[in-house]
Protein backbone atom coordinates (compact mmCIF):
# COMPACT_ATOMS: atom_id res chain seq x y z
CA UNK A 1 0.00 0.00 0.00
CA UNK A 2 1.15 3.83 -0.97
CA UNK A 3 3.03 4.18 2.52
CA UNK A 4 1.12 6.76 4.15
CA UNK A 5 -2.03 9.20 3.60
CA UNK A 6 -0.69 12.41 3.39
CA UNK A 7 2.67 14.67 4.18
CA UNK A 8 2.38 17.55 5.72
CA UNK A 9 4.79 20.52 5.55
CA UNK A 10 4.03 22.90 8.15
CA UNK A 11 5.51 26.23 8.43
CA UNK A 12 7.83 27.83 11.46
CA UNK A 13 4.86 30.44 12.61
CA UNK A 14 1.71 30.68 10.58
CA UNK A 15 1.29 33.97 9.35
CA UNK A 16 -1.81 33.82 6.90
CA UNK A 17 -4.76 32.00 6.54
CA UNK A 18 -3.93 30.55 3.23
CA UNK A 19 -3.56 26.65 3.02
CA UNK A 20 -2.33 25.36 0.56
CA UNK A 21 -2.80 21.47 -1.12
CA UNK A 22 -1.85 19.26 -3.69
CA UNK A 23 -4.27 15.89 -3.58
CA UNK A 24 -2.71 14.16 -6.94
CA UNK A 25 0.91 14.78 -7.17
CA UNK A 26 1.12 11.32 -5.01
CA UNK A 27 3.79 9.06 -7.24
CA UNK A 28 3.79 5.88 -4.94
CA UNK A 29 2.50 3.08 -6.40
CA UNK A 30 2.43 0.05 -4.86
CA UNK A 31 4.26 -2.82 -6.56
CA UNK A 32 1.68 -4.86 -6.45
CA UNK A 33 -0.99 -2.37 -7.76
CA UNK A 34 1.20 -2.03 -11.09
CA UNK A 35 1.53 -5.77 -11.64
CA UNK A 36 -2.18 -5.96 -10.68
CA UNK A 37 -3.31 -2.98 -13.45
CA UNK A 38 -3.44 -3.52 -16.98
CA UNK A 39 -1.09 -0.45 -17.74
CA UNK A 40 2.80 -0.36 -17.09
CA UNK A 41 4.57 1.82 -14.01
CA UNK A 42 5.04 4.48 -16.81
CA UNK A 43 1.39 5.02 -18.13
CA UNK A 44 -0.55 4.23 -15.05
CA UNK A 45 1.01 8.01 -13.95
CA UNK A 46 -0.83 9.70 -16.65
CA UNK A 47 -3.36 10.83 -14.72
CA UNK A 48 -0.84 12.26 -12.15
CA UNK A 49 -0.31 16.06 -11.40
CA UNK A 50 3.57 14.97 -11.71
CA UNK A 51 6.08 17.48 -9.95
CA UNK A 52 3.17 19.68 -8.45
CA UNK A 53 4.56 19.08 -4.99
CA UNK A 54 7.93 19.88 -5.75
CA UNK A 55 6.50 23.01 -7.60
CA UNK A 56 4.97 24.54 -4.03
CA UNK A 57 7.10 22.80 -1.75
CA UNK A 58 8.78 26.90 -0.57
CA UNK A 59 4.88 27.15 0.45
CA UNK A 60 5.80 26.93 4.49
CA UNK A 61 8.70 28.80 3.83
CA UNK A 62 6.81 31.60 3.10
CA UNK A 63 4.30 31.11 6.49
CA UNK A 64 1.84 28.62 5.34
CA UNK A 65 0.80 24.86 5.23
CA UNK A 66 1.12 22.82 2.34
CA UNK A 67 -0.78 19.11 2.53
CA UNK A 68 0.40 16.80 0.05
CA UNK A 69 -1.64 13.47 -0.92
CA UNK A 70 0.58 10.11 -0.41
CA UNK A 71 -1.97 7.56 -2.49
CA UNK A 72 -1.69 8.33 -6.54
CA UNK A 73 -4.67 9.09 -8.04
CA UNK A 74 -5.00 5.82 -10.20
CA UNK A 75 -4.95 4.42 -6.60
CA UNK A 76 -7.83 6.77 -5.44
CA UNK A 77 -8.95 10.17 -6.07
CA UNK A 78 -9.02 12.81 -3.53
CA UNK A 79 -11.05 15.32 -5.76
CA UNK A 80 -14.45 12.47 -5.13
CA UNK A 81 -16.84 12.43 -2.72
CA UNK A 82 -15.88 9.08 -0.75
CA UNK A 83 -19.41 7.52 -1.93
CA UNK A 84 -18.81 8.53 -5.67
CA UNK A 85 -18.33 4.67 -6.07
CA UNK A 86 -18.39 2.89 -10.05
CA UNK A 87 -20.37 -0.23 -9.83
CA UNK A 88 -18.74 -1.08 -13.34
CA UNK A 89 -15.53 -1.84 -11.01
CA UNK A 90 -16.40 -2.47 -8.04
CA UNK A 91 -18.84 -5.80 -6.96
CA UNK A 92 -21.53 -4.93 -4.50
CA UNK A 93 -22.09 -1.14 -5.52
CA UNK A 94 -25.52 -0.55 -7.02
CA UNK A 95 -26.04 2.54 -9.65
CA UNK A 96 -27.76 5.22 -8.18
CA UNK A 97 -28.78 8.13 -10.18
CA UNK A 98 -26.39 9.46 -13.01
CA UNK A 99 -23.09 10.57 -12.44
CA UNK A 100 -21.08 11.52 -15.45
CA UNK A 101 -17.98 10.97 -13.40
CA UNK A 102 -18.50 8.04 -12.35
CA UNK A 103 -19.94 6.56 -15.37
CA UNK A 104 -16.53 7.73 -17.17
CA UNK A 105 -14.42 5.68 -14.45
CA UNK A 106 -13.79 8.91 -12.60
CA UNK A 107 -15.19 7.80 -9.37
CA UNK A 108 -13.15 7.91 -5.95
CA UNK A 109 -11.76 4.67 -7.48
CA UNK A 110 -10.90 5.27 -10.56
CA UNK A 111 -11.57 2.70 -13.18
CA UNK A 112 -9.06 4.68 -15.83
CA UNK A 113 -6.39 6.86 -16.25
CA UNK A 114 -6.26 9.83 -18.98
CA UNK A 115 -7.83 9.03 -22.55
CA UNK A 116 -10.00 6.41 -20.98
CA UNK A 117 -7.58 3.71 -21.05
CA UNK A 118 -8.68 0.91 -18.29
CA UNK A 119 -6.68 0.61 -15.10
CA UNK A 120 -7.92 -3.30 -14.20
CA UNK A 121 -9.14 -6.26 -16.06
CA UNK A 122 -12.08 -7.20 -13.66
CA UNK A 123 -13.73 -5.85 -10.86
CA UNK A 124 -12.78 -5.26 -6.89
CA UNK A 125 -14.39 -5.70 -3.67
CA UNK A 126 -16.43 -3.56 -1.41
CA UNK A 127 -14.25 -4.19 1.11
CA UNK A 128 -10.92 -3.50 -0.86
CA UNK A 129 -12.54 0.46 -1.76
CA UNK A 130 -13.52 1.02 1.39
CA UNK A 131 -10.35 0.07 2.86
CA UNK A 132 -8.77 2.38 0.59
CA UNK A 133 -10.96 5.21 1.55
CA UNK A 134 -10.61 4.35 5.13
CA UNK A 135 -6.97 4.28 5.02
CA UNK A 136 -6.03 7.16 2.71
CA UNK A 137 -9.08 9.15 1.96
CA UNK A 138 -10.41 10.01 5.52
CA UNK A 139 -7.10 10.76 7.35
CA UNK A 140 -6.62 13.78 3.98
CA UNK A 141 -9.95 14.96 4.44
CA UNK A 142 -9.79 15.28 8.31
CA UNK A 143 -6.63 16.76 8.25
CA UNK A 144 -7.43 19.15 5.34
CA UNK A 145 -10.52 20.59 7.37
CA UNK A 146 -8.22 20.52 10.59
CA UNK A 147 -6.38 23.24 8.50
CA UNK A 148 -8.88 24.99 7.81
CA UNK A 149 -10.45 25.08 10.97
CA UNK A 150 -7.26 26.44 12.37
CA UNK A 151 -6.77 29.50 9.57
CA UNK A 152 -10.63 30.52 10.80
CA UNK A 153 -9.60 30.34 14.51
CA UNK A 154 -6.64 32.38 13.76
CA UNK A 155 -7.13 34.82 11.18
CA UNK A 156 -10.83 34.47 11.11
CA UNK A 157 -11.33 33.17 7.79
CA UNK A 158 -9.60 30.42 5.54
CA UNK A 159 -8.39 30.43 2.34
CA UNK A 160 -7.87 27.12 0.26
CA UNK A 161 -6.07 26.90 -2.97
CA UNK A 162 -6.02 23.47 -4.50
CA UNK A 163 -3.08 23.14 -6.27
CA UNK A 164 -3.49 20.68 -9.62
CA UNK A 165 -1.74 20.44 -13.22
CA UNK A 166 -3.61 20.08 -16.20
CA UNK A 167 -2.63 18.35 -19.88
CA UNK A 168 -1.91 20.99 -22.70
CA UNK A 169 -4.35 19.59 -24.70
CA UNK A 170 -7.38 20.32 -22.17
CA UNK A 171 -7.45 23.41 -23.33
CA UNK A 172 -7.47 22.74 -26.57
CA UNK A 173 -11.36 23.46 -27.00
CA UNK A 174 -10.94 26.74 -25.64
CA UNK A 175 -8.30 27.68 -28.20
CA UNK A 176 -10.35 26.80 -30.50
CA UNK A 177 -12.81 28.88 -29.63
CA UNK A 178 -10.51 31.77 -31.14
CA UNK A 179 -10.15 32.76 -27.20
CA UNK A 180 -5.73 32.63 -26.22
CA UNK A 181 -4.78 29.65 -25.09
CA UNK A 182 -4.79 30.05 -20.87
CA UNK A 183 -1.79 28.67 -19.13
CA UNK A 184 -3.46 28.78 -15.87
CA UNK A 185 -7.47 27.73 -14.90
CA UNK A 186 -8.59 29.25 -11.55
CA UNK A 187 -12.03 27.05 -10.47
CA UNK A 188 -14.32 28.85 -8.12
CA UNK A 189 -17.24 26.80 -8.99
CA UNK A 190 -18.56 29.87 -11.05
CA UNK A 191 -18.64 32.12 -7.90
CA UNK A 192 -19.76 29.84 -5.43
CA UNK A 193 -16.49 28.36 -3.80
CA UNK A 194 -14.71 31.95 -2.87
CA UNK A 195 -15.94 35.36 -2.35
CA UNK A 196 -14.95 37.13 -6.32
CA UNK A 197 -12.64 39.46 -4.31
CA UNK A 198 -10.19 36.60 -3.42
CA UNK A 199 -10.81 34.96 -7.14
CA UNK A 200 -9.87 38.24 -8.54
CA UNK A 201 -6.69 38.74 -6.24
CA UNK A 202 -5.80 35.21 -7.48
CA UNK A 203 -6.19 35.63 -11.10
CA UNK A 204 -4.23 39.37 -10.90
CA UNK A 205 -0.90 37.29 -9.07
CA UNK A 206 -0.69 34.91 -12.26
CA UNK A 207 -1.67 37.63 -14.47
CA UNK A 208 0.98 39.56 -12.97
CA UNK A 209 3.66 37.08 -13.44
CA UNK A 210 2.84 36.67 -17.22
CA UNK A 211 0.44 33.84 -17.15
CA UNK A 212 -2.72 33.41 -19.44
CA UNK A 213 -5.63 33.08 -17.13
CA UNK A 214 -9.19 31.83 -17.70
CA UNK A 215 -11.62 31.21 -14.94
CA UNK A 216 -13.68 27.65 -14.67
CA UNK A 217 -13.22 26.48 -18.34
CA UNK A 218 -12.73 23.78 -18.70
CA UNK A 219 -12.19 22.77 -14.99
CA UNK A 220 -14.61 25.13 -12.50
CA UNK A 221 -13.38 22.52 -9.68
CA UNK A 222 -14.49 19.12 -8.14
CA UNK A 223 -15.43 17.75 -4.70
CA UNK A 224 -12.67 19.78 -3.02
CA UNK A 225 -13.76 23.47 -4.04
CA UNK A 226 -17.64 21.93 -3.99
CA UNK A 227 -17.30 20.80 -0.37
CA UNK A 228 -14.76 23.30 1.39
CA UNK A 229 -16.15 26.56 -0.70
CA UNK A 230 -18.30 27.74 2.35
CA UNK A 231 -17.95 31.73 2.06
CA UNK A 232 -20.41 32.47 4.16
CA UNK A 233 -19.04 30.61 6.70
CA UNK A 234 -15.26 32.45 6.17
CA UNK A 235 -13.77 29.44 4.53
CA UNK A 236 -12.57 29.93 0.72
CA UNK A 237 -11.85 27.07 -1.59
CA UNK A 238 -10.13 28.06 -5.18
CA UNK A 239 -8.71 25.08 -7.96
CA UNK A 240 -5.51 26.48 -9.48
CA UNK A 241 -4.68 24.24 -12.45
CA UNK A 242 -1.66 25.09 -14.40
CA UNK A 243 -0.54 23.54 -18.15
CA UNK A 244 2.00 21.19 -17.11
CA UNK A 245 3.81 21.58 -20.64
CA UNK A 246 4.86 24.71 -18.91
CA UNK A 247 7.49 22.71 -16.40
CA UNK A 248 6.93 19.16 -17.82
CA UNK A 249 8.30 17.24 -20.30
CA UNK A 250 4.28 15.28 -20.54
CA UNK A 251 5.48 12.36 -22.81
CA UNK A 252 8.55 11.19 -20.64
CA UNK A 253 6.71 12.71 -17.27
CA UNK A 254 9.96 14.33 -16.23
CA UNK A 255 10.72 18.13 -15.48
CA UNK A 256 11.79 19.44 -19.36
CA UNK A 257 14.23 22.44 -19.78
CA UNK A 258 11.98 25.51 -18.43
CA UNK A 259 11.03 23.92 -14.92
CA UNK A 260 13.86 25.32 -13.09
CA UNK A 261 12.86 29.06 -14.05
CA UNK A 262 9.26 28.34 -13.80
CA UNK A 263 9.41 26.75 -10.51
CA UNK A 264 11.15 30.21 -9.04
CA UNK A 265 8.40 32.07 -10.86
CA UNK A 266 6.46 29.95 -8.78
CA UNK A 267 7.92 30.96 -6.17
CA UNK A 268 7.41 34.52 -6.26
CA UNK A 269 3.78 33.62 -7.34
CA UNK A 270 3.66 31.43 -3.86
CA UNK A 271 4.62 34.62 -1.91
CA UNK A 272 1.75 37.02 -3.49
CA UNK A 273 -0.67 34.38 -2.51
CA UNK A 274 0.18 33.63 0.60
CA UNK A 275 0.17 37.64 1.05
CA UNK A 276 -3.53 37.39 0.58
CA UNK A 277 -4.41 36.25 3.64
CA UNK A 278 -2.06 38.09 5.62
CA UNK A 279 -3.90 39.73 8.76
CA UNK A 280 -5.90 42.79 7.34
CA UNK A 281 -4.33 45.00 10.12
CA UNK A 282 -0.69 43.71 8.52
CA UNK A 283 -1.46 44.89 5.18
CA UNK A 284 -2.83 48.25 6.09
CA UNK A 285 0.73 48.74 8.15
CA UNK A 286 2.43 48.10 5.18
Amino acid sequence: MPKRPFALLRPSRRTSAVVFASPHSACDYPEWFVKRSLLDAHSIRSSEDAFVDRLFESVPQHGAPFLIAGAPRAFLDLNRDATELDPALIYGVSRVGHNPRVASGLGVIPRVVSNGRAIYSGKMPLSEAEARIETYWRPYHTQLQALLDESREIFGRAILLDCHSMPHEAVNSVARSGLSRPEVVLGDRFGVSAETGIVDQVEEIFTKAGLRVARNAPFAGAYVTRHYGRPARKQHAIQIEIDRSLYLDEKRILPNSNYESFKALIDHIISELVAIGLPRQSLAAE
